[in-house]
Parts: structure tokens; sequence; C-alpha cells
């Protein structure tokens, strides 16, 4: 699978994950990523949505560094979500 990710050494910085159940008719994204503000913090965006509708956003902000998207892709992955 191809993975939505630009790094730095070691570090992910963009996660691009789908959930899909035909059987509960379920078709979901989840789009993880980790930018620099202009103030120099730190700020974790996400959006999710079913597929093919416009998605919600939540924009986090972190006076260091945000929560390691390694921890976010394990629980994602828990939770039935596969890379896109």
């Amino acid at each position: 699978m191809d993975v939505a990710r630009e790094t730095t050494p070691g570090k992910l910085q963009m996660l691009v994950l789908e959930r899909r159940d035909e059987a509960c008719n379920m078709a979901r994204f989840y789009v993880l990523a980790i930018e620099p503000t202009l103030f120099g913090d730190t700020a974790l965006i996400r959006e999710w949505a079913r597929i093919g509708v416009n998605g919600r956003r939540r924009l986090d902000l972190h006076a260091g560094h945000a929560e390691s998207l390694d921890v976010w892709l394990t629980r994602k992955l828990a939770r039935g979500y596969r890379l896109r």
C-alpha cells in the first residue's frame, strides 16, 4: 500500500486511512497531518468523514511537538482503519 507521507528522519508527518465494511454500508476516511504554524508551534490537523462527502476538520495546537502520528496509527488500526 502507498502511504501519503512526508518524512523528516524517522518522523511520520501525514497519514491517510480508510475503513470499509460493505455489510454495514461503511466507507470512511481519516487524514492526520502534523504541520508547523507561523508562530513556531506545531499543529495536529485531523479530518474525517464518509468517503465522497466533505469532512469535518479539527486543528489542535501544541506548544512543542504534537503527539506522534505513530500513536494515532496504532489507535486507528485497532479500530479497523487501513492505510491508503
